[in-house]
């Protein structure tokens, strides 16, 4: 019954009627949509958040692979549904490997990777990920976090989602912090609404014995506490 429904809309004819074109393209898409919903049902109840890099890559190709009948009448149905159901074959098969070997699951998926340690951030391991410290920070704001200072341990997962362990010694700020350094380059708009001046910023510098290009990240709240983590060491923490 399938195949003879299939075949039927995978030869259709060039109609004269401009409303029969319009009827054949309405039916081929809601074929093509609900075959593409089925599929994905299968796939499991992930959101796109959620999806490891394989299946968020076959994801995207089979819904852009069904865009083709849909949009072109003259492109056979089977065309489109065919790749679907062998994309759905795919991700079926490195599914079920995945589960049984540790190893091919970390080749395919990757491993979760520590941003965050009671030292402070990790730079070797934002390079890694290809991670700015802005992006770290506007991950850490996703989790209610506004400094890293709050935070014993926190990483970033092979789906891309920030994994935070606080530190309950440590109270979230009243304030909104600062960013006075990012990555080496001084914020120079924000050194002047904190209320830290940029004098007092070198002095800090000076006296820890580091450079603007050796601070991976600087905040001030209040204008008064601040928080330095070198690229190297450990993060620094104080009062003016």
């Amino acid at each position: 019954m399938f195949p003879t429904l299939f075949c039927a809309f995978a030869h259709t004819p060039a109609l004269p009627a401009h409303n029969s074109g319009m009827l054949t393209a309405f039916v081929r898409t809601l074929v093509i949509y609900f075959c593409l919903l089925v599929i994905l049902r299968l796939m499991g109840k992930k959101q796109l958040g959620e999806l490891q890099p394989f299946e968020l890559a076959i994801t995207l190709v089979a819904a852009d692979l069904a865009c083709i009948p849909m949009s072109d009448t003259q492109v056979p149905i089977l065309y489109g549904l065919v790749p679907i159901f062998a994309l759905f074959i795919a991700e079926f098969v490195i599914t079920r490997a995945v589960k049984g070997s540790v190893r091919l699951r970390g080749a395919i998926n990757g491993k979760p990777v520590i941003v965050i340690t009671p030292d402070g951030i990790d730079a070797a391991a934002l390079d890694k990920l290809e991670m700015t410290v802005g992006d770290l920070n506007e991950a850490l704001r996703g989790k209610d976090v506004f400094t890293p200072q709050q935070v014993s341990y926190a990483i970033v997962e092979t789906n891309g989602d920030l994994s935070v362990i606080k530190n309950e010694n440590c109270e979230t700020p009243t304030e909104i912090p600062y960013t006075l350094i990012c990555d080496g380059k001084m914020m120079k708009d924000n050194i002047g609404k904190s209320g830290f001046p940029e004098s007092a910023v070198r002095d800090l510098l000076d006296e820890n014995r580091l450079k603007p290009k050796q601070v991976l990240l600087m905040t001030s709240t209040g204008g008064e506490d601040y928080y330095i983590q070198p690229r190297k060491g450990k993060f620094i923490t104080g009062t003016v």
